[in-house]
């Protein structure tokens, strides 16, 4: 053991070799050392010789000393350090690596394989401690390296055997061999981009809430509508980036949620928003993006995505998820060119939004969900894959989809057995045809209320009966008066259906689904063709008279498919042509 003196490594080039520099009239080159800097702290290195360092003194780079925590002129106690061979070989060694400066930081790929073959190459035979710092050249850029794990290497390996299997040793001290395995891990909010094999894989938060439960998500009768938006829109975002990348895969940026009002449109938006491990949704009401002043509206957009492209840049494929919710969306996204206004606001808002969803600079961490009850308005850039992609209709519910909402909203009082024994939720849901999922909330509120009446005493002030309070439950024939007095839907369903086979339908017994049956029969006076004529707009008033004096008195059988037809057929005829064409081609079809 000596004493020698800290000093300042003398070239850039011998700071880039992560060898403490000696003189050659101390120690010889490849030697490992222990360096106590103070009774409880010691560090190993391995050294290299340069005629520059004096007798007596020990050279560190600007890492090394950061690391050890030494001073230039600092007296350190210097003494062999001798490797065991059979317990510390580096088997694998994991490696936190930055850019060494933040602004020479660039989006390149770098690939993870070759650098740990350049690694293992500059470094072979030197010693590595865990938490050691050191610097690292590679590709003309400069890195910043920290030793975060050291695995030994497998004996059987050392006596040139196939591998044991067994997991192998962690140590704090290793020497780095040729068949050492080397692991690149980025370091927390870099911007550097490993690609290839050797880089570990990224911790990164899964997209799906760990606490959420499908099956409490409180979505009655939208199961399919889920199953698809989960599909097209989120499974892409549960696999790895990495994956994603080899793939080429584009995530969904948009989802539009369309229907009529009351079925479930904002609540489906609430629990994707619950549901996913991702920032707050951003909800933004459509016309609160709209603004007088000139300039404004468009900044409104651009501040909604501000966050996620200052994370995109910065995280890159790790970025997190951004999800912005815009209610009613036809109010800032009509048509462009179908404003009123002067100054143009809708179209550069829509302008705006096209190009932040899918502009030139794409972000692929964003989400954004559009709900309207007019789809019919919104501009049809928008809806074009790429944009608002997954367009789903959030309608009235079916039967199965009513008795799942009205189960959802009586669950509570079931559990506290306050619901009564003669309500059945799949009679109630037979009942309530064309009912949304709101209007049948508001029936379980009707119910609740009549209930809740029954017990409050009719005296000159408003009391509650406690004593019957106590047994208060809410009954089959609360739900029933609500059903009749209370709540009434908002549409009707009307079909109407055309056939000219009414015999079929009979036999299929498809007949009674329609409570009216018209017939409608075929034009069979003059008269009647020639106000159909004139209805239809086909002829001149001229030409129509005309018609009108060879038919007078005549009868015809003709439907009005096959007069559309011979109409069409007429005037392709010259002018003076298509009266007597027509007429003929009546004649020849025996009409």
């Amino acid at each position: 053991m000596s004493t020698m003196q800290a000093a300042r490594c003398p070239t850039d080039e011998l700071s880039l070799t992560n060898c403490a520099v000696v003189s050659e009239k101390d120690l010889q080159s490849g030697q490992h050392v222990t360096v106590k800097t103070t009774p409880n702290h010691k560090f190993v290195f391995t050294v290299k010789t340069h005629h520059t360092v004096a007798p007596g003194s020990i050279a560190f780079s600007l890492p090394q000393r950061k690391w050890a925590g030494l001073s230039i002129g600092q007296e350190v106690e210097v003494s062999n350090y001798n490797f065991d061979k059979s317990k510390q070989c580096i088997g694998a060694m994991t490696i936190e690596i930055d850019f060494l400066q933040k602004k020479s930081t660039d989006s390149s790929p770098y690939d993870s394989d070759k650098m740990a073959a350049e690694f293992i190459q500059q470094f072979n035979n030197q010693a590595f401690s865990v938490t050691q710092q050191l610097v690292f050249s590679f590709c003309d850029k400069l890195f910043g390296l920290m030793v975060k794990d050291i695995e030994a290497m497998d004996a059987s390996i050392l006596k040139g055997e196939p591998a044991s299997g067994k997991k192998q040793q962690k140590i704090d001290i290793g020497l780095m061999v040729g068949n050492s395995q080397v692991i690149f891990e980025k370091a927390e909010n870099s911007s550097l981009t490993l690609v290839g094999k050797a880089k570990t894989k990224e911790a990164r938060q899964t997209i799906i809430n760990p606490d959420w439960n499908f099956e409490k998500m409180g979505i009655g009768g939208l199961d399919k509508e889920f199953s698809d938006i989960f599909r097209r829109a989120f499974a892409s975002r549960v696999f790895p980036p990495d994956i994603v990348e080899q793939m080429g895969c584009k995530h969904v940026k948009g989802i539009l949620l369309f229907g009529p009002p009351g079925c479930g449109k904002t609540l489906m938006a609430r629990q994707i928003g619950k549901m996913l491990n991702a920032r707050e949704p951003k909800v933004v009401n459509g016309p609160e993006i709209l603004n007088k002043y000139v300039g404004e509206s468009e900044a409104n957009i651009r501040k909604l995505f501000a966050e996620a492209e200052e994370e995109q840049k910065r995280l890159g494929a790790n970025s997190g998820l951004h999800i912005i919710i815009f209610d009613e969306l036809d109010a800032i996204c009509k048509q462009r060119g179908t404003g009123a206004s002067s100054t143009g606001v809708h179209d550069t808002v829509v302008n705006q939004l096209l190009s932040k969803i899918d502009g030139v600079e794409q972000l692929n961490n964003i989400l954004v969900i559009g709900m309207t009850n007019r789809p019919d308005l919104i501009d049809d850039a928008l809806m074009r894959p790429g944009r608002f992609e997954v367009k789903m209709e959030i309608g009235l519910p079916d039967e199965k989809g009513r008795v799942q909402i009205l189960t959802i909203h009586t669950n509570k009082m079931r559990s506290f057995n306050l619901l009564a024994l003669d309500v059945n939720i799949k009679e109630l849901a037979a009942e309530t045809k064309n009912y949304s999922g709101a209007e049948l909330e508001g029936l379980v509120r009707a119910a609740q209320s009549t209930a809740m009446n029954r017990h409050i005493k009719a005296t000159s002030t408003v009391e509650v009966d406690m004593e019957r309070a106590e047994k208060l439950q809410v009954t089959r024939a609360d739900f029933l008066g609500s059903l009749n007095n209370d709540i009434k839907p908002g549409r009707k369903l009307l079909i109407i259906g055309t056939t000219s086979r009414k015999d079929v339908l009979q036999e299929m017994e498809m007949l009674d689904a329609f409570s009216t049956t018209i017939h409608i029969p075929n034009i069979s006076t003059g008269e009647q063709l020639v106000d159909a004529l004139e209805l239809l707009g086909s002829f001149t008033d001229k030409e129509r008279a005309s018609i009108a004096q060879q038919l007078k008195g005549k009868r015809v059988w003709i439907g009005i498919k096959k007069l559309l037809v011979l109409i069409e057929m007429s005037l392709q005829m010259d002018p003076d042509y298509r009266v007597s064409k027509f007429l003929s081609l009546l004649r020849d079809e025996g009409a």
